[in-house]
């Protein structure tokens, strides 16, 4: 999958494994080493790309390995296949001093978090931006500006993240995928792992007061 130190990097299945003993979740490996994190993260996206990819999507014929390329290319009609993300954005929006974060239905624990969704066919960021936030909560934001970017190997996602400001509108959630959603204040939030994009814009909205 790339070089690693100068040295060819490799990923592999292991079948009929009994336990996880010696082994770690992605999620762990980012306490333990970064860069290792960053490595496990393409490792794991290209497992899931070439186990998903190996027939072809056209006729159905076995896909091969380029030589030269990270590409599965059909040896019948020639279809190629190249690595699969799926982009999505997140956001952080302003009303003054306080910030927009929604409880999802997916989520496992009570915490809140900021708006986030898939890209969809034909969009621009910004226009996915605009569209999540009216879908899920039903406000208007104006200024729109790029923050950062990151790879989310949960399983396959390209999060990036931007900030924007309240507009007009009343929350109006979805209660699809979002249950609730409310404005927080700096001193109603805690400040999490730094593993994701979400809490590099959260630690943004918290350090700059202006």
């Amino acid at each position: 999958m790339g070089t690693y130190k100068n040295k060819a990097c490799f990923v592999v299945n292991l079948l009929n494994r009994k336990n996880n003993e010696g082994f770690y979740k992605l999620q762990e490996v980012f306490n333990i080493n970064e860069e290792l994190f960053l490595i496990g993260g393409r490792g794991s996206q290209v497992r899931d790309w070439y186990k998903n990819h190996q027939y072809c999507g056209v006729c159905g014929e076995h896909n091969i390995i380029d030589e030269r390329e990270m590409m599965l290319k059909c040896p019948n009609c020639g279809h190629l296949n190249y690595t699969r993300i799926a982009p999505a954005i997140i956001v952080a929006i302003k009303r003054e001093d306080k910030v927009l974060m929604a409880y999802h239905s997916y989520y496992k624990t009570n915490d809140y978090s900021l708006i986030a969704g898939f890209v969809e066919a034909g969009e621009t960021l910004e226009e996915a931006v605009r569209r999540e936030v009216k879908e899920e909560v039903g406000l208007n934001i104006k200024n729109i500006k790029y923050f950062g970017s990151q790879s989310w190997p949960f399983p396959n996602s390209l999060m990036v993240g931007f900030t924007a400001e309240y507009e007009s509108g009343e929350i109006k959630v979805d209660n699809f995928e979002i249950l609730d959603a409310k404005w927080f204040s700096r001193d109603e939030i805690k400040r999490r792992s730094n593993i994701s994009i979400s809490s590099w814009l959260i630690d943004d909205f918290l350090n700059n007061k202006n």
